[in-house]
């Protein structure tokens, strides 16, 4: 009887709003995606990427709802993540930048974790997190935040700032932050959409509030 009722609570179990896919009881096409994104080198990652469950914590949960949406979504995350030419310090400035404009919890909690590995000090962590840059960050580096918040917040940068860069990074690295920057913004919208909750004992970052308006 323990074991039935186990598996019914499994079963029903929510993610915010939305049901949390346990890992027995997926179809065809969301098993293969799991396998994806619990084999592939997220797992490895410095944040949990599953519960002890096995259930996928963050967006990563909502992506089974339409595994044909979902693949190649998490597929272009990977890119984001291991195949672009940035470099790991600007990556992670971005991506922060966009949990600070997004004020998105989760995006702040998995990616200080990847930032700290990227070298990104508590100092500039703390600084990303007022809404400031750096003492330390060189040109490329708070060019990368300008562009990112622009990017977040004006919806493209003018001529000035894409000159700069166009500078700073190259156009080919400036093309990878762009896309960077629209997938992220996506998972963050999909992150508040489902309310997707934080990990047991993580504390929220920016609480209560509409995303931030100011630059």
């Amino acid at each position: 009887m323990q074991q039935h009722d186990d598996q019914d609570e499994r079963e029903g179990a929510v993610h915010g709003r939305i049901p949390w896919h346990d890992p027995r009881a997926l179809t065809a096409d969301q098993r293969a995606l799991y396998d994806e994104m619990a084999s592939g080198p997220r797992a490895a990652g410095p944040f949990r990427l599953t519960d002890p469950e096995g259930r996928l914590e963050g967006p990563f949960n909502a992506m089974l709802i339409a595994p044909g949406v979902g693949g190649p979504l998490q597929r272009l995350g990977a890119a984001i993540r291991y195949a672009t030419d940035l470099p790991d310090r600007w990556r992670e400035i971005a991506i922060l930048e966009v949990a600070v404009a997004r004020r998105s919890d989760f995006e702040w909690y998995a990616h200080e974790h990847v930032g700290r590995n990227a070298g990104l000090t508590a100092e500039e962590l703390s600084a990303l997190r007022s809404g400031a840059d750096a003492e330390t960050f060189d040109e490329a580096e708070r060019t990368v935040r300008a562009a990112c918040r622009a990017l977040v917040l004006r919806r493209g940068l003018d001529d000035d700032l894409y000159a700069r860069a166009e500078a700073a990074l190259g156009t080919a690295r400036l093309y990878e932050l762009v896309v960077l920057v629209g997938y992220y913004d996506t998972l963050a919208l999909s992150l508040a959409t489902f309310r997707t909750p934080l990990p047991p004992g993580e504390p929220p970052v920016f609480g209560q509030g509409p995303p931030s308006q100011a630059l």
